[in-house]
Formats: C-alpha cells, structure tokens, sequence
C-alpha cells in the first residue's frame, strides 16, 4: 500500500471539519536524498489533510505516551544534526502533529514529531528562545494516531527495533484486544514481522545492556537469540555472558575503546550457549574463629575467587582458614581427571 493511502488511511476515523485549502508553493529541490525524500513525503501528507500550520511552544505540549520513541533517551548529541538543521531555518520545516487536550494541563498533546520538540526544546533553552514549534492541528483517536506515527517510525533510521517492538507489543493491548493479526492487518505488515518485532521484547534486560546501545540490536538478532532465550537449558549461559560482555562493554568506554559490534555480542552469546557448562559457579562463604571474612566463587572448571573483607585476623589466622579449602579443591581437580 502507498504512502498516501496509509496516510489515508490512518486519518478516517477523523471528524468531518471545515476543509481549509492552502497553496501549495513551489521550492527549487536539491538533489534525492534521504531527507529530502521525508520531506516530499511530509509535505504530500499536509497537503492532503489541508489543514494549515500553527506555531507554538513546546512547553506548550504534553507528549503522548504511545509514541514509540524514549524522550528520555533524546540528547544533545543524538540529535545535533536536527538542532542545527531547525536553528538554521530558523523552525521545523516538517510540522509536528499534535491534537488539543482542552481538560489537561497542557492545551495540546504532541502525537508525531517527538525529535523536533526535543530540538526546540533544547534550542530555546540554549539562546534560541524565539523559535517555535511548526504544527498541524489533528483531532483524532489513539488508535488513528499510533498507525499516523507509525507510518513516520518506518523511515527513521535512529529509532531501534527495540522501541518499535515495544510500541507494537503496548498497541497491540491497546488497541486490538491482544491479537497481532488484526494489528498487522490495520498497520499493513506481515503477521510474522509483526511477531518478530514483538519477539525482541522477551530479551531480558540483562542482555540487553550486552549490546553498547539498543540500536545495536536488530530484529535479525532476535531471529538467533530468542530460541536460546527461551530455552531454560541455554538461557543461564545466554545471561552469564551477557553480564561479562556487558562488564567489557564498560571498560572500554571507561578507556575510549571500540565497542563491541552487535553482530559479535549475537556471536558470543551464541557461542556460549553452544559451549557445556563445565560446573555451576558456587558463592562459599569463609569463615574464621566463628566470623565471616568473605567468600569464594567457585568454579570447578575455572578455579577459584576469594574475595575477603576488612578484618582484625592475622594474616596466620586467615591462610589457616583458606588451607582446607584450597586442599579440597586440589582433591575434586584430581577427582575430575
């Protein structure tokens, strides 16, 4: 299906209101690219719509909560290239689209545009108070305004499969009763991009944060993890790798290193839950004249982990404590041969 007839589309169940014709004005265009593209796209909808633009304040709008992208993960760098571009005109070229919210604190409620508000937003608070925000007006349902936005979503490059899989999974409880086929239907995707999108939602947090940002997890990763995932006999070594990557994926951010590349997390993780398990690690805690000192992480296949807390023991006292324990680990390495 077309641009215009999704755009189409996801306006119907807009109330009937005075339609207000604008002329269109004709701009010498630079040659194709990405963002030019976007803006024919943008510029065919408002024409459509014909519905004319407003300015306004971003403190003006509260931001709905179904849009797919984190406001909270928008900064300054993410988006310097926008804040140069909108400072530069000296506005928004594409509107935003917002609706009023006439009982709420804020009279307009901001459905499509969640980068550019950041923008404004971040311009006027940085000695660029006169630029506003560029909107169009719509009065329309949840619903209407999920596919709107989502029809937006599907150009953007700098929004990750992680946020779209979430968006969908809350859409689909939302607003098609929990049932994927009539939201792929409604949307126009295949039921089984739609579940694979979806999917992504399962990886646990934990491995997550093994990839250096999510936008280094694509949907095509979650076609190789999730199977392992959902296996209680590979998850435990999906995650304890996660957790080492992750530790390394900090060191070398601490040190300006290279980050690991999503493909190679997707590999190691692989690889690990290929990899037997040679002995669950154990936490033991060592005592000493009736009092705790620290504990060990053992691992019969790796060694082990002392770690000991501050203590007034001497030095004799604590070695004698660690002896039978470092006997009894020499007896199970022979054992294992």
């Amino acid at each position: 299906m077309s641009r215009r007839s999704l755009i189409s589309e996801a306006l119907a169940s807009t109330p009937a209101e005075p339609v207000i014709a604008v002329e269109d004005v004709a701009v010498a265009k630079p040659r194709t690219t990405f963002t030019t593209k976007r803006l024919d796209a943008f510029g065919e909808s408002a024409r459509m719509v014909k519905k004319p633009s407003i300015r306004l304040k971003p403190s003006e709008c509260s931001i709905w909560s179904g849009n797919a992208r984190d406001y909270e993960l928008l900064n300054e760098q993410r988006l310097r290239s926008l804040i140069d571009s909108i400072q530069a005109e000296n506005g928004n070229r594409i509107p935003v689209v917002v609706r009023r919210t006439p009982d709420a604190e804020k009279r307009y409620e901001l459905l499509i545009g969640t980068r550019r508000h950041w923008a404004v937003s971040w311009l006027n608070a940085n000695h660029y108070p006169d630029i506003e925000l560029v909107a169009i007006i719509e009065d329309i349902d949840d619903e209407a305004a999920f596919r709107l936005a989502d029809i937006e979503n599907r150009e953007r490059e700098d929004i990750s499969d992680l946020e779209r899989g979430e968006n969908y999974r809350a859409a689909v409880a939302a607003y098609y009763d929990g049932i994927q086929a009539r939201m792929a239907e409604r949307v126009k995707l295949s039921t089984s991009t739609l579940a694979r999108y979806i999917g992504l939602t399962e990886i646990p947090k934990s491995v997550v944060s093994a990839f250096h940002s999510p936008m280094d997890l694509q949907v095509r990763h979650g076609d190789k993890l999730l199977p392992l995932i959902r296996n209680a006999a590979t998850r435990p070594q999906i995650e304890e790798a996660a957790a080492h990557i992750a530790s390394e994926q900090s060191f070398r951010q601490s040190g300006d290193e290279e980050p690991i590349s999503g493909a190679e997390v997707v590999a190691r993780l692989v690889k690990a839950a290929s990899s037997p398990r040679r002995g669950r690690a154990r936490k033991l805690v060592i005592e000493a004249n009736g009092s705790t000192i620290g504990q060990i992480d053992r691992d019969q296949g790796r060694g082990l982990t002392f770690t000991l807390t501050p203590t007034d023991l001497s030095a004799d006292d604590i070695l004698e404590a660690l002896r039978p324990l470092i006997e009894n680990a020499k007896i199970l390495k022979g054992r294992a041969r």
